[in-house]
This record gives structure tokens, sequence and C-alpha cells, in this order.
């Protein structure tokens, strides 16, 4: 996280009003589309009209707090980009209360919940149109999570979180999933964290919804150092993954090229980082120019062709996805806008509004309440990872950031158009429009066809 204190220490509401009533009630009929298995909203025991539906909504907003990972570190730290929603009504569950003609209620802060208010597996592939992928491809690749700390319950809340969604088991004893320390040990893993195991969570869950039949390393760090965490990256290659998340970010600074060299650059390797979750602005290390820097949107369902819908993700002044011009990483060759001399981020998106959230299990986070939901943009790294996974092994000489610019302009993205992530004196730095711009990037993924060489 950059150093700009928040305007509040913990929990920011974001009203999410709709125009009007009948807007309301509109969207609410027409939303129907990726439902997953078993997914259901709290219920009431009668059927209400479209007016009581429409005026419940009106009224709906979501709070959110950051993870207890996500506080504003010190020189040479990073933080987590997750955000977990702790009140209101998402996205998910006024889908699931108008698929049942019912008026959605909201989730209680701090209070476990029985059944998934966010969105799942069926959803994240219908979004960016990756079912027949996931279905057929990522055998045999490994997305590695790279996160610091010791989550001690990461097997068995991914097992759950898989379990219910019908995914087939990834497992350590059937040698889907391994967990590792920066030094490779299977034994010796860093000290338990409660804030870090949230975000862990996250992103084995997000990896398991994009690609079900990929193999899933996670590599923990001894600390949020950006030293450890990228050790826990050149031990992630080394142990042979081809695909890297990394879900955390910290300020820019002198040493960034450095770091570049030190733990980023590895060619044939596709790696991930999350632009933030501070709204305009750049961090590192999604600012390195051998990365994959992901921005966030929020993701409505729709009546149009797609059945989904997307803006820039922005809460406030001080929230929402991350972009900017990098002070001290240099351009890469396949980056060519013109009004940023350096590495301009981001290249892709995908969801991260908490608003329009997923759903995450977790038994050991700082709230240890079992399901819940989460957004930032450290729900879009390890989505868009594993979208690369889908997309097969990339080139042995390639930096596979430079791959969806291939595909720039075309339908293997969609275009990202509308909102923006704060005010910039150079309008593409920070809100959307037809093409490149910095909250989005290119756009989101629509099949696996832009993230191959």
């Amino acid at each position: 996280m950059r150093t700009t204190p928040p305007n509040s220490p913990h929990i920011r509401g974001n009203w999410r009003r709709l125009g009007s009533a009948a807007a309301a009630t509109a969207a609410l009929l027409l939303a129907g589309l990726g439902t997953a298995a078993h997914a259901s909203a709290a219920t009431t025991p009668h059927k209400a009209t479209a007016k009581t539906i429409a005026a419940q909504v009106a009224k709906a907003h979501v709070q959110y707090e950051k993870a207890a990972c996500g506080a504003t570190p010190k020189k040479g730290f990073a933080a987590c980009n997750a955000l977990r929603v702790t009140g209101g009504t998402t996205a998910f569950m006024e889908k699931q209360a108008a698929l049942k003609g019912i008026a959605p209620k909201t989730i209680s802060p701090k209070a476990a919940s029985d059944d998934p208010t966010g969105y799942g597996p069926s959803d994240i592939q219908s979004a960016y149109g990756l079912a027949s992928a996931a279905s057929s491809s990522g055998s045999g690749e490994t997305v590695a999570i790279v996160d610091a700390y010791d989550d001690p319950n990461a097997a068995a809340d991914l097992a759950t979180y898989r379990s219910y969604y019908g995914l087939s088991a990834c497992t350590v004893a059937n040698g889907c999933f391994t967990k590792v320390s920066q030094t490779g040990s299977t034994t010796s893993l860093p000290t338990a964290d409660s804030g870090w195991a949230g975000e862990e969570s996250l992103d084995l869950d997000m990896v398991s919804a994009t690609c079900p039949n990929c193999n899933i390393l996670l590599v923990e760090a001894k600390s949020a150092s950006d030293a450890n965490l990228g050790t826990a990256v050149n031990e992630a290659v080394k142990l042979g993954a081809k695909f890297v998340s990394n879900s955390y970010g910290g300020s820019e600074s002198s040493s960034d090229t450095s770091y570049d060299t030190s733990y980023y650059k590895h060619a044939g390797v596709a790696i991930t980082a999350s632009a933030g979750d501070e709204a305009y602005g750049a961090e590192y290390p999604a600012g390195s120019q051998y990365v994959t820097s992901v921005g966030g949107t929020a993701l409505k369902t729709s009546s149009n062709s797609r059945g989904w819908t997307e803006s820039v993700w922005k809460t406030s002044s001080t929230e929402g996805t991350g972009s900017g011009c990098s002070a001290y990483d240099a351009k890469p060759s396949w980056q060519t806008d013109t009004g940023c001399t350096k590495r301009m981020i981001s290249d892709v998106s995908a969801v991260a509004d908490p608003a329009t959230g997923v759903s995450v299990y977790d038994t050991y986070g700082d709230d240890g309440t079992g399901w819940g939901t989460y957004g930032g943009t450290s729900a879009s790294s390890p989505i868009i990872a594993s979208v690369y996974a889908l997309a097969g092994t990339p080139g042995s000489s390639d930096y596979p950031a430079k791959y969806p610019y291939a595909a720039a302009g075309t339908s293997a993205l969609n275009d990202v158009t509308s909102g923006n992530n704060g005010s910039c004196s150079t309008s593409y730095f920070c809100t959307a429009g037809s093409g490149y711009d910095g909250p989005t990037g290119w756009g989101t993924p629509e099949g696996v066809s832009a993230f191959t060489g």
C-alpha cells in the first residue's frame, strides 16, 4: 500500500444506489447468469413485490474493512490488497434475490454466513468467457501464490471451498496442493498470522475458481518485507511454477529496479501483481516492467450479449483500483502509451470491487467466520494468473506481460470504458476510455487467447 493515510482507519461504507426504483427493479429482473451450485443468500419466507425489492436494493450499501494484513506498511515492506465485506448487500446477493423473487437481506458485520454471499466459480468463468477452458485446460500447470506468514488452515479451507462448489479435490495427498516456506521447506513454516490467512484463502480460492484443474503452490514468506516476499517468488519459480500471483504492494522506491532483477525478472513465467486498493497512484511490484500489473473492476450482471458489465472500481478518493505512471521503472518495449515515459500501471484487470466481490472460505483469518465476501485487487491478481495458466505454458524467453498487448482492441479482451479511480493531469492515467487506460489496462479476459504468445 502507498503511504497516503485513508480517510478513516478501518471501515468505509459504499452507498450503491440505482438511479430509481424502476431502474433497480429492471436490474434485478435482468440478473441471472452464472449462478454457483448450491449458493443461496438468506431469504424471507414469502415472495416480495418488485417494488419492495427495488426499495430495499435502493437502500442497500456495502461496508467492508481492510484485511489485517492491509495496514500501511513501513518502508521496505508490503501490505496485502484484500478487503473483507462486513455488512450490506452484495451484487451476488441481489442476483440471487432477483432469481427467487424475494427481497435481499444484508450481511451482518462480523457474522458467519451459512452460504457464500459473493461470486463463485461459475460466475467468474461466465463473466470472463472461461467455462470451456476451465473444464478442459490447466491440467499439469502450477499456479503459485506468494504471501507472507503461515495459514495453518489453508489446506482444510481450500478443501471446503472446492467441495462446496463441486470442484475436484486439490490436496497435499493427491499432489495438487503444496505449501512451503520461502526456502522450500514443507515442515519449517513461518509464524502463523490471522491477517495474512484471509489473503491466502482469497488467493487459493480464486485459483480454484478460475483454473480448477491447476495444481496450486502456496509459498509463504517469513515476513512481509520486500526481500522475503521476493525470495518467495524466486522459490516459486525454482519449484517449477510458470504462473506466480502476488497480491501485495507497497510504495515505490529507488530500490525497485534492483528488486526487478533480483526477484521478478523470470523469462518464461507469467508473474502477476495487484495494482493496489488506494485509488489513483502507483505501487510496487505492480510497477515492475517484468510483471503483469492487474487493476480492478466492479462486475455486475447485465442484459447485454455478454451477460455482464464492468466499470472501474472506485469507492472513494482513497479506495479503488490503483493505476499510474511509475516514478522509477523503465517502460517495457511492448507498452506504447505516450503520456508516461516509464512503466504504466495497469496491463489488464478483473473484478475487485468488494460490493461485487467474490466468495472466500477461511477459518483462520482475522474474522474467523468461514464464508465471507472479499474484494480488492488481491482478487484480480490470482484470477489473471490463472487465466494465463488456462492459456498454456509461456514461451521460454517471453515476458508474458506483453501477451495482452498483442490482442489489444480485439474481442479477446472486454474493453472497460467507464469510471475513474481519482483525479489526474493526464486523463487516461485515472479514467477509463476506449482502448488502453491506467485503471483497467486493455480490459478484462474474454477467453484465454489474449494470454498466450
